[in-house]
């Protein structure tokens, strides 16, 4: 019979504690980098020596428009998509009151982070949603003045895909509701650094204008005159020129929206008059014109009927030589 194992009376061994794999806390990352920038500027490195990934800006933008949309503004959506390398185009979609669905689907299939949606209602007005998805919030203008690339023929000229400058005028910093739509501005319209449709250079300028209320856009290109063989001086930057390449267009903010495509309502414009408004009143005009008119002759004839005027002694004095 086999003999039974003494026991050891001894505790076992702990076991040994395992390092921890853990990802380090990264610092809060806003659209330009990080909030608090670690030691190096390229990469985060933490304790245990092991390095993180750096932020990369992946912004990207849906942009589509409404059916029924006629040609002036569908030109103007397609030079947007010129200007944005970053930018991706879908297919029209229908303008009702489910498009905020409908879109916020369309911008997680395309895995887009905004979105520029162009409205056209009654084949006459244009709206345009600027939207950041999925949480808001969400910009709705009226767009005025629209003139694009293929009827201004302008001079100037840049390469497509170059990142551009964005430049805003002084109002943006007064009122709240400009500083978010600056923001949203900056988010959507700067292209991402290393995107692999962009250029590594600047070569145009987009500026926003505050002017009555209104945000006024233009597009230049930074031209400065040298020699085919010399390169660009350092000094010589003085002597830069900007020309205008398009398009144009005047943007009138609606309301700010709390959500995607809606939501509460943050801001409402007071100055806005809708161009419904706007027609009614030109026909209101038209239509009191008109019974001016009418009345006008009313008068004439009661005038007409209240002095007479006495027969002439002379109307037949010629009637009987013949």
């Amino acid at each position: 019979m086999a003999k039974k194992r003494k026991r050891s009376s001894e505790a076992p061994a702990p076991a040994a504690e395992k390092p921890d794999d853990s990802a380090p806390e990264r610092p809060q990352r806003t659209l330009f980098g990080f909030k608090d920038q670690p030691d190096s500027a390229t990469e985060l490195v933490s304790k245990d020596g092991a390095a993180g990934a750096p932020f990369r800006n992946k912004e990207k933008v849906l942009i589509t428009c409404s059916r029924r949309i006629i040609y002036r503004y569908r030109h103007l959506m397609l030079n947007v998509v010129s200007l944005l390398p970053h930018a991706k185009k879908d297919s029209k979609v229908e303008s009702k009151q489910s498009k905020g669905g409908q879109l916020n689907e369309l911008v997680e299939l395309r895995s887009c982070s905004s979105c520029l949606f162009f409205e056209c209602r009654k084949q006459k007005d244009l709206y345009l949603w600027m939207v950041k998805s999925p949480a808001g919030p969400s910009v709705k203008f009226l767009v005025n003045a629209v003139h694009t690339m293929e009827e201004l023929k302008l001079t100037g000229n840049h390469l497509k895909g170059s990142r551009p400058l964005l430049t805003f005028s002084s109002n943006f910093d007064q009122q709240p509701h400009w500083k978010l739509l600056k923001e949203m501005i900056t988010q959507i319209f700067a292209t991402p650094k290393d995107h692999r449709k962009a250029k590594p250079f600047h070569d145009h300028v987009f500026v926003f204008s505050i002017v009555d209320e209104h945000i006024w856009f233009r597009n230049y290109q930074i031209s400065v005159p040298h020699n085919e063989i010399d390169k660009v001086d350092k000094g010589g930057l003085d002597k830069m020129t900007l020309v205008e390449v398009g398009p144009r267009f005047c943007l009138n903010p609606i309301k700010i929206f709390g959500g995607s495509f809606g939501g509460p309502t943050l801001y409402e414009n007071p100055f806005y008059v809708s161009p419904n408004q706007i027609r009614a009143l030109e026909k209101r005009k038209k239509a009191g014109k008109y019974a001016h008119k009418v009345k006008a002759k009313v008068r004439r004839k009661e005038h007409e009927k209240a002095n007479h005027l006495e027969p002439d002694e002379f109307a037949d004095i010629w009637k009987g030589e013949d």
